[in-house]
């Protein structure tokens, strides 16, 4: 499938480069394929289906209280889509039980964010890259930072399987001091959170999966950035058989092209770019000490929103304080306005119950306001946009993301524009005129991190109270069962 750059392209630099070398090697398969380089693609259309290892992770694959979900879970959906086949997912929790599976033929490709792999590993073939990331040491805050592997003590930690084994015997051949502790059996993000417990000291982490665990364990902290742009791939397997590798440079090129790939990667990392320690661990608290007094009120009214999310809202709004006040005169939990207090039908917006009930009332009209058009997962976002600066300015914003050749239906793109609402030369041309759209961009991705956390933390209390249940159950079933025993002993 030929790709056309078109003069209107706003495709940063670095996209730019993936979709020329994604071109280059695809001008070569296609000058020297064959019949039987067809072989695997056409076997996976016979029988519309293609096996996918994939791991389980918060960057590539989880479920939450809407299902399944994860960037590289909508990758995946978004290639069988491609080549109109159905998948057939094949989860693990670490790379050591996908690889031998890819070995063997079990699974088509396998998933999951991976940087490369090593290139003495002849059984594996890397796809075109689709993105790239920075490899950073990482260590839990208390200790003393080192700056640099001249400074570092103690051994690194790192994952069987992944690239970052290769990275630490990169550095040891410059340092021969540095030590090197290799883990099977676990997966990237279990590395974290084992840093997180002290079982050792240090380890690797990709720049976007650290970004996201960060919201939940604020004490991560970063030593030194050991590479950088470092390419993200699935992984093949290694033969002749070029034909799905090929099907893969058009995917990943039409999907850089078209902006599909930028607003998936806004969609799950645009929002986490940015990190602040105090507000993390302020949130948190305010998660276990503030919350419960509101939760009650967050469920009953949050109507067809996740009340979460009107929770995150209102922690951005107010920090749960039911007495806040602007210099502007919005007042209370969720910061209603006078005029939109009367209009919700708020008595008093002092009155912590009312003020929610209000302010959840009115987000869900705004949620209604929004086009159909705009797909279900990106409508948040302008509707909380709308309650910072008013409908009529996001409007104005998407007109003139359109204008300069944007996608006025994407959250991505139309948060690029939003800043140009406090230009005089922009505005001017609006209907609605000046707003700071540059705050409603900030106070949306602010909002976006604290929902993610609070998703976090909720769904961890839930997993420990359904594993207390089944103890609970298991030792009732333990107690009822030696009376039985004793009388059968007896008899």
């Amino acid at each position: 499938m030929p790709i056309t750059l078109h003069k209107t392209s706003t495709l940063s630099p670095k996209a730019l480069f993936i979709i020329a070398a994604l071109l280059c090697v695809w001008v070569y398969l296609s000058g020297c394929a064959d019949v039987s380089s067809t072989s695997k693609l056409q076997t996976i259309k016979q029988d519309s289906v293609i096996k996918v290892g994939i791991l389980f992770d918060p960057t590539s694959y989880y479920i939450d209280a809407s299902g399944a979900a994860g960037f590289e879970y909508e990758l995946v959906n978004k290639f069988a889509d491609y080549l109109d086949v159905n998948v057939e997912l094949v989860p693990s929790y670490n790379f050591s039980e996908l690889l031998p599976k890819l070995a063997s033929g079990q699974v088509d490709i396998v998933v999951g964010g991976l940087a490369n792999i090593s290139d003495k590993d002849k059984q594996y073939r890397l796809s075109p890259p689709y993105s790239f990331i920075d490899q950073k040491l990482v260590f839990k805050q208390g200790r003393e930072r080192p700056k640099s592997f001249e400074e570092l003590e103690e051994p690194v930690t790192v994952g069987y399987g992944t690239d970052h084994i290769d990275v630490m015997n990169d550095a040891i051949a410059l340092h021969p001091d540095v030590q090197l502790n290799v883990i099977d059996n676990t997966d990237p993000t279990e590395l974290l959170e084992s840093l997180m417990a002290e079982e050792f000291s240090f380890t690797i982490a990709d720049s976007h999966r650290l970004a996201l665990m960060r919201r939940y364990y604020p004490d991560i902290s970063v030593a030194f950035t050991i590479k950088k742009d470092v390419p993200l791939n699935w992984l093949l397997p290694q033969d002749n058989d070029d034909s799905l590798f090929a099907a893969l440079i058009e995917f990943f090129g039409e999907l850089h092209q078209n902006g599909e790939l930028t607003a998936l990667d806004d969609k799950y990392f645009g929002h986490v770019e940015s990190f602040n320690y105090v507000d993390t661990r302020l949130f948190i608290k305010a998660i276990e000490n503030v919350l419960p007094k509101y939760k009650s009120w967050f469920e009953e009214y949050a109507g067809d929103i996740d009340w979460r999310l009107i929770a995150a809202q209102s922690y951005q709004e107010s920090h749960w304080n039911p007495r806040a006040k602007s210099p502007t005169g919005v007042r209370g939990i969720m910061m209603l306005t006078q005029p939109t207090a009367k209009q919700m039908g708020v008595k008093s917006r002092l009155d912590a119950e009312s003020n929610i009930r209000g302010g959840a009332k009115y987000i869900n009209l705004l949620m209604q306001r929004i086009p159909k058009r705009i797909n279900e997962s990106e409508r948040p976002w302008f509707a909380l946009a709308a309650y910072n600066i008013g409908w009529g300015h996001v409007q104005d914003a998407r007109r003139l993301t359109e204008k300069f050749g944007g996608d006025p239906d994407k959250w991505v793109d139309v948060k690029q524009h939003l800043p140009k609402l406090r230009q005089k030369k922009y505005y001017k041309t609006t209907r609605y005129g000046f707003a700071r759209g540059d705050e409603a961009v900030t106070y949306v991705s602010n909002i976006r991190r604290y929902y993610d956390t609070l998703n976090w933390i909720e769904d961890q209390a839930i997993q420990q109270q359904l594993i207390e249940q089944k103890i609970e159950q298991q030792k009732e079933l333990v107690d009822n069962d030696v009376p039985n025993k004793i009388s059968q002993g007896l008899k």
